[in-house]
């Protein structure tokens, strides 16, 4: 079986690996399409601390194979999305709709793969870079049949952290301003989740200009190269303001953009170690700095509710896709999504 792997050094498309059967409570999916993004970067360069050899990806759609023993919700044929979210549903965090809070669901890697006999690392709870996968039943959400696969799998990551962040944890009002920097595939879906939640004002920041249209046609009303310029559309500061680059300079900028009672979500991934610093005696005006955890998503309301909008033509998902690449391709694809050069490119097998 074919699948992206990195072995702690370098990374490789592989075709010995192997995968058991679904065990009770899990799915067996058949990827068809996934997603790059920078969280996978962000394994191979060292930003998020994992343990090796894994296989990559984290943001996949596909056909369901075969389902454990308990399971009812999906069955052999079904399409899916995939959610990164193994959580249990039992616990206090899941009880009160805060799956993203689950402590099973955080940072603890199964291996149910296995190369040359030794056993192989899933990411994400995911592993979206490989012919086939096993989940948790939880994890795979069935979405109509006339959903393009490879526009369906960006809904798994990009789309329930950017919308979500705006929706969920922000929760975004009608009339609200809002400024995103970064435009790229997470502040894409940020300014398409302002534009579902009624924002009045909503100005995109990123230091590429050739990100313009693009970022117009996902809900910026306006478009900036550098933040200097934001007070310039709102004297006053913004009710929102959110970090999709994960920069700490990036992140005192967007606190410093808030007006009274606004708050800065924080959705950008700096290193594990990093600090950043801001104006203590500015917070005093009802402030606020938020972070979040994949758009603080409940997947199994969410990602049907996201398929939803999509089939209704209010949600962009096609126009995400920049790219398809063969799994064979994944250097290629990695260098692109490195380099700023797609909104979201994605693996096809």
């Amino acid at each position: 079986m074919r699948g992206v792997v990195f072995d702690g050094t370098r990374t490789e498309v592989v075709d010995d690996l192997e995968i058991r059967d679904p065990g009770p409570g899990e799915v067996l999916v058949a990827i068809a399409a996934a997603g790059l993004c920078h969280s996978d970067l962000s394994v191979i360069d060292g930003t998020i601390p994992f343990p090796a050899p894994v296989v990559l990806g984290h943001e996949g759609a596909g056909v369901v194979e075969a389902v454990g023993p308990g399971v009812v919700h999906v069955r052999p044929g079904d399409h899916v999305a995939l959610s990164t979210l193994a959580n249990c549903g039992a616990c206090a965090q899941c009880d009160r709709g805060r799956p993203t809070m689950c402590r099973k669901a955080i940072g603890r890697p199964g291996r149910p793969f296995s190369r040359g006999g030794e056993p192989v690392f899933q990411f994400a709870s995911n592993s979206a870079f490989a012919e086939h996968t096993v989940v948790r039943a939880v994890q795979a959400v069935k979405i109509p049949v006339d959903l393009p696969l490879t526009s369906a799998a960006l809904i798994g990551c990009g789309v329930l952290t950017g919308v979500g962040a705006v929706l969920n944890r922000a929760k975004v009002g009608l009339g609200d301003s809002v400024v995103v920097i970064g435009t790229g595939g997470i502040g894409l879906n940020v300014l398409q989740g302002a534009r579902l939640a009624g924002a009045r004002t909503v100005v995109a920041v990123d230091s590429n200009p050739a990100k313009e249209a693009v970022a117009r046609q996902f809900g910026a009303t306006h478009f900036l190269t550098a933040a200097d310029g934001v007070r310039d559309i709102l004297p006053d500061g913004a009710d929102h303001a959110f970090e999709c680059v994960g920069r700490t300079e990036l992140i005192r900028q967007a606190i410093g953009l808030l007006d009274r009672h606004g708050q800065a979500i924080l959705l950008g991934v700096p290193a594990a170690s990093a600090e950043a610093s801001f104006l203590v005696s500015s917070m005093y005006l009802d402030k606020s700095i938020l972070g979040c955890r994949y758009g603080s998503s409940r997947p199994q309301r969410d990602i049907a509710l996201y398929a939803d909008l999509y089939q209704e033509g209010r949600l962009l998902l096609d126009e995400l896709v920049t790219e398809t690449y063969p799994v064979e391709d994944f250097a290629k694809a990695a260098d692109d999504a490195h380099h700023g050069r797609v909104a979201r490119g994605v693996l096809v097998f």
